[in-house]
């Protein structure tokens, strides 16, 4: 059921709706740990030692995100940190080949985006969305639309890897709007994140709508505009329900 959390005033006046990519079009945490499953069976295939073969997926990404955390500001490239992950992970193993980190990571790439699935309700709203928005992809993620199943749909793309700011940082709205050609105010944001996109579009003025598919409770005191289950009940929030 949708919940209303406050009306988008004149809703003809947005002319342009950003959406988050990560666990909003497509479940990156499913997709993620596919890939590191497959990363994982040639790792050990190639490392056949004790500590190896007691990795798991769940360290590989422990390890990938405290190395995020170091880099953080100074290595925007998210391919580069997975790179970099790798190569930590063979260090924290005690057999450190970058030649092998560099092999590991093109499997990985290779699952992470060619076995992408979106979720159910993306492709039929987007059809309903396109004759009407522009749409747009705004993300601190790194999968390029074309990679996905969703070349064609949009007019503008903004990862936070390549103009070094990241949600919830207003100013990466800000670049959003420039680049859709747009006012703040014209500009609908749809994400899965309270703290990243509900926050950063309200801090930005921009209009927000927090797509909530599991019904977990908001106890912050972050509030979007709208509270949607599925993206389907977006065009309803917009009028277009017919």
């Amino acid at each position: 059921m949708r919940v209303q959390r406050g009306d988008i005033e004149k809703p003809l006046q947005i002319s342009t709706i950003s959406f988050d990519g990560d666990m909003t079009l497509w479940d990156f945490q499913k997709v993620m740990r596919h890939s590191l499953k497959h990363t994982l069976v040639e790792l050990q295939k190639q490392v056949s030692t004790p500590r190896a073969l007691e990795l798991t997926v769940d360290k590989m990404i422990v390890i990938r995100e405290q190395f995020a955390e170091e880099v953080k500001g100074k290595i925007w490239s998210l391919e580069e940190i997975r790179l970099r992950a790798f190569e930590r992970t063979l260090e924290h193993l005690g057999c450190p080949d970058k030649e092998l980190a560099a092999h590991l990571n093109a499997i990985y790439r290779k699952h992470r985006f060619e076995d992408i699935e979106l979720y159910s309700d993306v492709i039929p709203t987007f059809d309903a969305l396109a004759p009407h928005f522009k749409l747009g992809l705004l993300s601190n993620g790194n999968t390029y639309p074309e990679r996905c199943g969703l070349e064609g749909y949009f007019t503008f793309v903004v990862f936070s890897q390549d103009v070094q700011v990241e949600k919830p940082d207003p100013r990466i709205f800000e670049i959003t709007a420039q680049r859709a050609g747009c006012e703040l105010a014209q500009l609908l944001h749809v994400g899965d994140s309270l703290e990243t996109d509900i926050a950063g579009a309200r801090n930005a003025g921009v209009s927000s709508v927090w797509l909530n598919r599991e019904s977990v409770l908001n106890d912050t005191e972050t509030q979007p505009d709208y509270e949607v289950a599925s993206l389907t009940e977006i065009p309803v929030i917009l009028s277009l329900d017919g």
